[in-house]
């Protein structure tokens, strides 16, 4: 005989039969939710992945068949949401609280671990008692809405149109649209936001129509005995369309964001000023009755959109998400731009790129040998973090500014130019296929192009890494890597080290040099610093207007890479030393540096070095090339998806197409194989379809 009981839970009829049958414990209890709580957990399914229905079907037909237990339910529930206010919920729930975007992020998940309480005498707080969890909304919409009707007319739940008493049904939404109308106001009338649209300069602020025409609306509802309007009311008519302005006045800002650059706070001014557009578009629709049916439906949804604002008002992931996919969008417009250049087509362009890959490999040869005698000196971890990031800072600015080429920088910004090329595609083709052919053809072309710079990096680095070394010995009889050449061949093979690892880490700073770089570009548009350059009164005087003009185009041309390879030299400098000072096994290895140190490790060794290192050391580089590649390449490519809304599935039909390019013309992801054309992407395909 067991020691203990198992507890076992009981039915909904039970559970109904108990606090609402003859012995009516519900009027006991002293917490009055408990009994709604203990409803909603049975009925809430334990599995909400990929569910279909919730089927309330028990608890219907035990209310049918029970008409006393039906009757108290009924009592208990009008109880509980007697006179309760819910305005907060539509006016603030799952709406952009702040436009400080860390502040959101953290108020968030604040909230999510301890949730903020409301006053005992709102709906919100009997939302957050009952539906506590994220996903209730969820299983809630899978509620089939004929079952929620009958519950509906069982329950006997009176229309919201009954009447307009403060604290009423009617009452509650019509204030919440007020409330959202007026901050709606305010905001779009700040500088930064009406920066963002001056074609609205001459014209009347459509969000102060609205409001006027709202006005209308609320004293015609409050006044009639019916309490709602019609469809074919004029007024209601007019307010639509007022809405559809304000909608427009948004849109018209967001699309003018590649014209005038956005800044995170003013994106988020727009993201708050359009959810609450969205949020009074669905208030709008509950005053419009057509007939009984339709007053029934209204209660029934606004019951449901409560309950789902409430679930999302904390929602992390989702207000990221939201608030990223602009910003994103502009940075990956600029590097699509920037990337374009980066993609050899025909054999000059291809061979261009060899001689500047050729240029680049020469300075990280030097900068190899400056970073052994930096390694010399005698400093902290942070002198040594500092001095190595110098290097590469400045090393990396000279191979932008001279247009030579590193090896591995430009998946970063090739990626959003593929993404640019998919969506041409969409729109100018109607087979999906050739829209994805097209993609193929130009990644064969990106594939191609760093493989080129790949050659010209390491084959240029170790002769010059080589070369630098032997003069520094031959000069002063001093060879510089003769105690670390074990080390510099070891950290390239990727079986005797992290190698691996370390190139994956580079990757990850390649690709957010390109961020950099496209947001640095974005907000001197938006902050108009070209314009203010080109026109600055001193500067005109003291050095004249053709040079001004001169000086702003460079800034506008070189700046945004001159910062982004200032960060990325200061994200390989220092990373060996926060490694240090974290007790990790951090660092960096990237594809034409690696083959600098594999020269000076050879050199270093009096070229003793056995087959088995050399072989791993040679290996080593191009998996480390492949790696910073991948990786750079990925994490750009995601980003570029997220911030145009293409679902990630479509990698599937991406990755397919690349693969049966590979197998009909494997030379051109190594070689310029096709005629260059003059016009774009797809069009190229086409034409070079029809010349098949």
């Amino acid at each position: 005989m067991p020691f203990f009981k198992v507890k076992t839970k009981p039915s909904v009829t039970e559970l109904l039969t108990n606090f609402f049958g003859e012995s009516q414990s519900w009027r006991d209890e002293k917490n009055n939710l408990e009994p709604l709580v203990e409803l909603i957990q049975l009925i809430r399914p334990l599995k909400i992945k990929n569910l279909q229905t919730v089927d309330l079907h028990e608890l219907i037909s035990f209310l049918k068949e029970n008409q006393s237990c039906r009757e108290d339910l009924s009592v208990y529930l009008k109880e509980i949401l007697k006179n309760r206010k819910f305005n907060k919920i539509f006016s603030d729930a799952a709406i952009l609280r702040d436009v400080d975007f860390i502040f959101e992020v953290k108020k968030r998940i604040f909230a999510k671990i301890l949730p903020y309480q409301p006053q005992k005498d709102t709906l919100e707080y009997v939302l957050n008692q009952v539906f506590y969890l994220a996903t209730d909304s969820f299983w809630v919409s899978k509620i089939p809405m004929n079952q929620l009707e009958e519950l509906y007319n069982l329950l006997e739940f009176e229309s919201m149109y009954e009447n307009v008493e403060p604290n009423s049904t009617l009452s509650e939404v019509l204030i919440a649209m007020h409330l959202i109308t007026q901050r709606i106001s305010g905001r779009a009338m700040e500088t930064d936001v009406i920066k963002m649209v001056p074609e609205f300069d001459d014209l009347e602020s459509p969000f102060s129509a609205f409001e006027k025409e709202l006005f209308l609306i609320e004293d015609e509802i409050r006044n009639s005995e019916k309490h709602y309007i019609l469809s074919d009311d004029l007024s209601f008519a007019q307010l639509l369309v007022l809405h559809k302005h304000c909608e427009d006045f948004v849109e018209k800002a967001f699309r003018n964001s590649s014209k005038y650059g956005i800044s995170l706070r003013v994106n988020q001014n727009l993201l708050k000023i359009k959810q609450q557009l969205e949020r009074l578009k669905f208030l709008i629709s509950l005053l419009k009755v057509e007939n009984e049916t339709d007053k029934q439906n209204n209660g029934i949804v606004m019951a449901l959109q409560l309950i789902e604002f409430n679930c999302y008002k904390n929602n992390v992931r989702k207000f990221i998400a939201e608030s990223i996919q602009l910003i994103s969008y502009e940075i990956t417009q600029h590097t699509a731009k920037t990337g374009e250049k980066y993609i050899t087509e025909g054999r000059n362009e291809y061979f261009k790129m060899f001689w500047n890959a050729l240029g680049g490999g020469f300075i990280v040869g030097i900068l190899c040998i400056i970073k052994i005698f930096l390694s010399k000196i005698d400093t902290s971890i942070f002198g040594h973090a500092f001095l190595y990031s110098m290097n590469y800072a400045f090393g990396f600015i000279t191979i932008y500014i001279l247009g030579f080429t590193l090896a591995t920088k430009q998946p970063a910004m090739t990626a959003s130019a593929l993404i640019k090329a998919l969506e041409e595609g969409e729109l100018k083709q109607g087979k999906k296929t050739e829209k994805y052919n097209a993609f193929a053809i130009l990644f064969a072309r990106v594939f191609r192009s760093q493989f080129i710079a790949f050659v010209g990096n390491v084959i240029m680095a170790f002769p010059v890494s080589l070369l630098g070394i032997w003069l520094i010995d031959y000069a002063f009889d001093y060879n510089i890597a003769a105690t670390k050449w074990n080390k510099l061949i070891t950290d390239i093979s990727p079986i005797h080290s992290m190698a691996i690892f370390h190139a994956a880490i580079a990757g990850v700073f390649l690709f957010l040099s390109g961020i950099i770089s496209g947001s640095v570009a974005n907000r001197d548009k938006h902050n108009q610093v070209y314009f203010r350059i080109a026109e600055h009164p001193l500067l005109k005087k003291s050095i004249g207007k053709k040079r001004t003009l001169k000086l702003s185009a460079l800034y506008e041309k070189k700046w945004a890479g001159i910062i982004s390879n200032f960060w990325f030299g200061v994200f390989m400098g220092s990373t060996a030393s926060v490694g240090l000072f974290l007790g990790l096994n951090l660092d960096i290895r990237h594809i034409t540096f690696v083959s600098g140190n594999l020269a000076l490790g050879i050199y270093g060794a009096n070229y003793e070095v056995s087959d088995s290192m050399l072989f791993w050391g040679i290996f080593g580089i191009g998996v480390i090339g492949l790696v910073n590649f991948m990786v750079s390449f990925s994490l750009s490519l995601g980003l570029a998806f997220r911030s145009r809304a293409i679902p990630l599935f479509e990698l599937r039909f991406v990755t397919a197409s690349i693969w049966s390019h590979f197998k009909s013309k494997p030379f051109s992801f190594f070689f310029p194989t096709e005629r260059k054309l003059k016009s774009g992407v797809v069009e190229n395909y086409l034409q070079v379809e029809k010349d098949k």
